[in-house]
């Protein structure tokens, strides 16, 4: 039996049936984007950007979402998967209509800007993200491309795939690119390469070192501003303030849903899980917020929450609740749903979902450029390995309390050298206040560093001889 195989749970014919009907609704949201990109052009790019074969693939994805679970909790995972599948087409189908409205950003700074100004956004590491989620090795020989043109090979593995997509000219070229100093070095100097390879006018935010006080609020919100100029200068686009404060607006309502969300799932047992929660989050919160969709989508995992509670909860047989801390194991997407039939362990949070997404106040321009500020400055993964320890282990202990778990899974990616240089006192930490905790080896993009396999090994040792339990039947 494969590594990725998991075992089918028992599903009625009605339960089958929702099922293939979000996975027809998903591949005709594929079939819709080519139809509308046309036929020939569609052909045209499956040829010259190999990836896209593979971005497509959407069944691989369902499989692992929902082979194994039942009832509610099976088809709001099947239902998830097709809505990301929608905002994914909807994204490749501007990059491939409009190229010249297309602005390029990077993973941490949120596209509201772009969609107020009529542009189309494009987060670049979208395709090192999606790729591995659907095939393991997917980012590999773009990994190898971008180590022989020089890249050191110590550096996070996401901006290497990224640079070696851009490398191989697979990457779409856009009318500009928007980026920051953020999440980290190698994140930040991928940057370098993008611009040359494309060609394009680049844009460089200057995210403050401390990023929590009203005066770097104040700086970060003039840097906006010079952005939208920036913008206006390089590309077709023009500022809509009047559209920016709906779109701000659209995210104040995604952000009520998903603290109603959050409330929701700090019950035993909860009544969601896995795909549903950080894959939703990472597309609709992260890489396109502020569209109606995204509301839309978190109010349906509301209602779906509410009524698998009434079925008695997410898994039947919940023993233990865990968060996975650093950005989920994109080689390994499986080991959530793995977790869940072997040992009973829901995952509910991890680094990337926890995110602090305060309302942005909407009555001036001034006001939404300092929400917008605190959102990209605070935003995830950079605001916890970004200054003093403190801001990497203080949300971690909060979601601990606040979301009753009973250990945290650390996916210890061997490229990220600020969370690596904290793994020993993290260690000292956890033991002091009684919390058990793995820490994953493996690369978030390279399979060849540490295989699927050994990262469940690595899973199945600390469930059985730290937490004792025993697999279930």
């Amino acid at each position: 039996m494969s590594i990725y195989d998991l075992k089918g749970a028992r599903v009625s014919p009605m339960e089958q049936a929702r099922t293939l009907y979000y996975k027809a609704e998903a591949y005709g949201h594929i079939a819709n984007m080519g139809l509308r990109v046309g036929p020939l052009t569609m052909l045209g790019h499956l040829r010259s950007k190999p990836w896209l074969k593979v971005l497509l693939d959407c069944g691989t994805l369902f499989d692992m979402s929902t082979k194994g679970r039942e009832g509610l909790y099976r088809q709001a995972s099947a239902m998830a998967l097709s809505r990301v599948v929608k905002a994914i087409t909807e994204t490749l189908e501007g990059v491939f209509t409009r190229p010249e409205y297309t602005v390029m950003h990077e993973d941490l700074v949120p596209p509201e800007i772009i969609y107020a100004m009529g542009l189309n956004p494009w987060m670049a590491e979208l395709l090192g993200i999606m790729g591995p989620l659907i095939r393991s090795d997917f980012a590999e020989r773009y990994i190898d491309v971008s180590e022989n043109a020089g890249t050191p090979p110590d550096i996070c593995s996401l901006p290497k795939a990224t640079m070696g997509l851009a490398l191989k000219g697979e990457m779409p070229r856009p009318a500009a690119i928007l980026t920051s100093n953020m999440p980290c070095d190698g994140g930040m100097s991928c940057y370098t390469v993008l611009e040359r390879e494309l060609n394009v006018p680049t844009f460089r935010l200057d995210v403050p070192y401390n990023f929590y006080d009203e005066r770097s609020t104040k700086y970060f919100a003039d840097e906006l501003f010079r952005a939208v100029k920036w913008l206006e200068a390089n590309t077709p686009g023009r500022m809509d303030w009047d559209r920016l404060k709906e779109i701000c607006d659209e995210r104040n309502r995604s952000v009520e849903y998903q603290m109603e969300l959050w409330d929701l799932i700090r019950e035993k047992p909860a009544p969601l899980a896995g795909e549903a929660l950080y894959l939703g989050h990472m597309i609709f919160m992260v890489a396109m917020p502020g569209r109606p969709a995204c509301t839309e989508y978190m109010k349906t995992m509301v209602d779906m929450a509410k009524r698998i509670r009434a079925e008695g909860g997410a898994l039947h047989n919940e023993r233990f609740r865990a968060a996975l801390w650093n950005p989920p194991t994109l080689v390994y997407p499986e080991l959530i749903a793995w977790a869940e039939q072997r040992y009973g362990v829901v995952t509910l949070m991890d680094m990337i979902s926890y995110n602090r997404h305060p309302y942005i106040d909407t009555k001036s321009p001034q006001t939404i450029m300092e929400g917008l500020s605190r959102i990209i400055m605070q935003g995830p993964m950079a605001r916890h390995t970004r200054g003093p320890q403190t801001n990497f282990f203080t949300d971690l202990f909060d979601l601990y309390e606040r979301f009753n778990l009973d250990m945290i899974w650390m996916a210890g990616h061997m490229g990220c050298k600020n969370t690596m240089a904290l793994n020993g006192m993290f260690r000292e930490k956890c033991r002091e206040r009684g919390i058990p905790l793995l820490i994953i080896q493996y690369d978030l993009s390279d399979t060849r560093v540490v295989s699927p396999a050994e990262i469940r090994k690595q899973a199945e040792g600390f469930m059985e001889t730290v937490i004792k339990a025993e697999p279930s039947k």
